[in-house]
């Protein structure tokens, strides 16, 4: 292998290595960025899904049950969780692509059923009271997600609704039975409110800046080569060529009365001088050895 060939191989080795090493740092990069974009969208959706829940709760909810008869019961506005999905379904018409879901280990509404994942999130909210919310990567299905999750404690008010069926608005009863979501009991985490900001289209913006990189990247590296190739063979590989055939010939004893002509600067034109040093010496010594 010749040493213009070698000397691209290392080239072209070291530089894909650097641009691969670029390209991952660069995912890296945009993964970060997704995750703190998608982190602070989250916490805006999600406080102000929970700021509404909360101001029913402690503001409409007890006038509301004060002015509607015992066994009446008006989901639109007497459900915290009613309420709260109307305004997303508000906010999803505008903002599509976000969840929300109050996640909940024995609801009425049964589509509010815990899945795995949130049924542990319950559970650790359950066990470890001093949590007031998390936030994390979450996956269902082939979705990515980034969660945010804050527990909802059964309290005195809540059991109107769902301690016994006994004690429930018969309105209740007649729209979501007495199977479900009862015998809550006061103090109790029954569920958590759970906002998804979806991470599909920010890992896949990270995926396409990396592969764009790497791909210009190896463009570059490919067009350096072939610069370098043309540098090589031009400026350092002809000449070394041409100096091989001319100390080849004064080793023969020929063409020692033909200057090699170059006039460069460096480390090729001092073997060059060098070599016609050596031819004009070798010149002398053959006239010598003639005369005698």
């Amino acid at each position: 292998m010749s040493i213009r060939v070698r000397f691209l191989v290392v080239i072209g080795i070291l530089s894909m290595a650097s641009a691969m090493i670029l390209a991952y740092a660069s995912y890296q990069y945009s993964v970060k960025n997704a995750m703190d974009g998608a982190r602070i969208q989250g916490a805006i959706v999600f406080n102000m899904i929970d700021s509404s829940r909360l101001y029913f709760k402690e503001h409409q909810r007890p006038l509301i049950v004060k002015l509607v008869e015992k066994d009446r019961f008006y989901p639109e506005i007497m459900s915290g969780f009613v309420v709260s999905r109307g305004v997303w379904d508000i906010f999803e018409e505008r903002f599509p692509g976000y969840k929300f879901k109050q996640a909940t280990l024995d609801p009425l509404y049964l589509p509010n059923k815990a899945d795995g994942d949130e049924t542990k999130l319950i559970k650790m909210f359950e066990e470890k009271k001093n949590i007031k919310d998390t936030e994390g990567v979450m996956t269902k299905g082939s979705r990515h997600f980034y969660y945010f999750a804050r527990p909802i404690m059964a309290t005195a008010a809540c059991l109107r609704c769902h301690g016994t069926p006994e004690d429930a608005p018969r309105d209740q009863l007649e729209i979501y039975g007495t199977t479900n979501g009862y015998n809550w009991h006061n103090g109790q985490i029954v569920s958590t409110s759970i906002v998804y900001v979806p991470l599909d289209r920010a890992m896949a913006a990270a995926k396409k800046s990396a592969t764009s990189l790497f791909v210009m990247g190896s463009a570059g590296i490919v067009m350096l080569m072939g610069a370098m190739w043309f540098f090589l063979s031009r400026g350092v590989v002809s000449p070394l060529a041409k100096l091989e055939q001319k100390t080849t010939q004064i080793s023969l004893g020929k063409e020692l009365d033909v200057e090699m002509g170059v006039n460069s600067k460096d480390e090729i034109g001092s073997l060059t001088r060098a070599i016609d040093r050596l031819r004009i010496s070798t010149a002398k010594l053959l006239e010598r050895c003639s005369g005698k």
